[in-house]
């Protein structure tokens, strides 16, 4: 199974979009699996369903943290390829599917926050928004992107 897959069923399991694609790759950067939900559940709904920056892509920029992320403050030089990455894969999203922001993504007119109340997952939830496979193409663009960088 593809990282994008296990991302994509998380995400049908009931995780949020940020808790899908992070929880797919936890296990291979040591993370456990309560510590990795727990960090990224405020990423959902374009960060607590404020519609902004989409939580695939949250979670995307998670898992580069835990792959190439800085602890030293005065690291400049990490901080810079850390932030390069950032923006390359952000820009390869965007190219891809048209924004890395939610209300963007979803069709939505609103600005600034949503009802903070998540919304039920029913199969018209499931049928009406392109997250699941949001998911599914964020964690195997990073998966991608991570491969890559190791050759």
């Amino acid at each position: 199974m593809t990282k994008g897959e296990i991302a994509k069923k998380n995400f049908e399991s009931g995780y949020n979009c940020a808790q899908a694609v992070l929880l797919a790759f936890c296990e291979d950067f040591g993370l456990d699996r309560e510590t990795a939900l727990m960090i990224s559940s405020p990423f959902g709904g374009g960060m607590g369903r404020m519609r902004e920056v989409c939580g695939t892509v949250s979670g995307m920029f998670m898992v580069l943290g835990l792959a190439d992320g800085y602890s030293q403050t005065e690291d400049k030089e990490k901080k810079t390829q850390l932030y390069n990455e950032v923006q390359t894969l952000a820009e390869r999203f965007r190219e891809d599917n048209g924004s890395v922001i939610c209300r963007e993504l979803l069709g939505l007119r609103i600005k600034g926050k949503d009802d903070p109340t998540p919304s039920d997952r029913t199969k018209e939830y499931y049928r009406a928004r392109p997250c699941a496979e949001l998911c599914r193409y964020a964690a195997d663009l990073t998966d991608e992107f991570l491969k890559n960088k190791k050759k």
